[in-house]
């Protein structure tokens, strides 16, 4: 399960849903019927799909086009940077007619790390998924809300904070019952950035991330071997095809190792006095999945 339209669009699989996911016994379904995408900068090029999905029934916010021809102007930035196309499922040629699928046998956690410290892909084991699900960490990306210029750290219990109800752990016990029934692996996948915070670093490739993708969905990932991610103590792989093994552990693409442990420190303790309203209530099992400073 995938919270990212970009990436949900490959050819090689089929399109359940964009959000608002259903897990039972029998498999996955989808409750929406449609997708809500960023529009900012969007060309057929890099997104053909979610491009050619901008056609009569669908709805675009924020953007600006040109009155007589009617095109539209992506790259226009004028409102805000948080310009999005809305559409029903049908418009992406790839889409499942019924928007069900079979249990699902990965379940991948989609993260933005500003600080450069996290992998572009972790095997999680099933107290890190609780933790990580209950932490809900990501970066609020600049024009995604009101002010925000820069991306920042932020967390977000169980990646919808506004809308649960539950002490966190509630769900991410739920995730573990369900993950271990159907034998499920759990994956964290960081889109964010590689070499240095964001000012100094850069993204991770899109293209690198989507051979991430087919790495875990084809098995590649299972069979490869690991090496422990210190501080956050994450199972790393030291290779992934299509991807350069020297991205895979984030300290390799700084040329300060020093900032990068600092940095990885700082996020570090960032999860760690999140967390601190969680903990009642909370087993010890996932409290030990936390990071550990040094």
């Amino acid at each position: 399960i995938i919270k990212d339209m970009v990436l949900r669009n490959l050819l090689r699989r089929l399109l359940i849903g964009d959000d608002e996911h259903c897990w039972t016994d029998d498999g996955v379904f989808n409750i929406e019927g449609g997708c809500y995408a960023k529009a900012i900068n969007l060309s057929r090029e890099q997104e053909p799909d979610i491009y050619d999905a901008a056609k009569f029934g669908a709805v675009l916010e924020n953007v600006k086009y040109d009155l007589v021809t009617r095109d539209i102007d992506y790259k226009d930035n004028s409102l805000t940077e948080n310009t999005r196309l809305s559409y029903p499922i049908f418009h992406i040629h790839n889409a499942k007619d019924v928007s069900m699928g079979p249990l699902p046998k990965n379940v991948i956690m989609l993260t933005c790390d500003a600080f450069g410290v996290l992998p572009p892909v972790s095997k999680l084991t099933p107290e890190q998924a609780m933790y990580h699900f209950m932490s809900g960490y990501t970066a609020k990306v600049a024009g995604t809300e009101v002010g925000v210029k820069e991306p920042s750290a932020t967390f977000s219990a169980c990646f919808g904070a506004p809308f649960i109800v539950w002490h966190p752990s509630k769900y991410a016990e739920l995730l573990a019952e369900k993950v271990q029934k159907d034998g499920a692996h759990c994956w964290l996948v960081n889109t964010g950035w590689t070499g240095g915070p964001y000012g100094e670093g850069k993204r991770l490739s899109l293209k690198y991330t989507r051979s991430i993708i087919d790495g875990i969905h084809h098995g590649d990932l299972e069979k490869a071997e690991y090496e422990t991610l210190p501080i956050f103590n994450l199972a790393v792989p030291k290779s992934c095809p299509k991807v350069p093994s020297d991205i895979l552990n984030p300290r390799n693409t700084w040329d300060d190792k020093a900032a990068h442990d600092r940095q990885a420190n700082h996020l570090a303790n960032l999860f760690i006095e999140n967390f601190r309203s969680f903990e009642e209530g909370t087993t010890q099992a996932i409290l030990d999945a936390a990071p550990t400073p040094q």
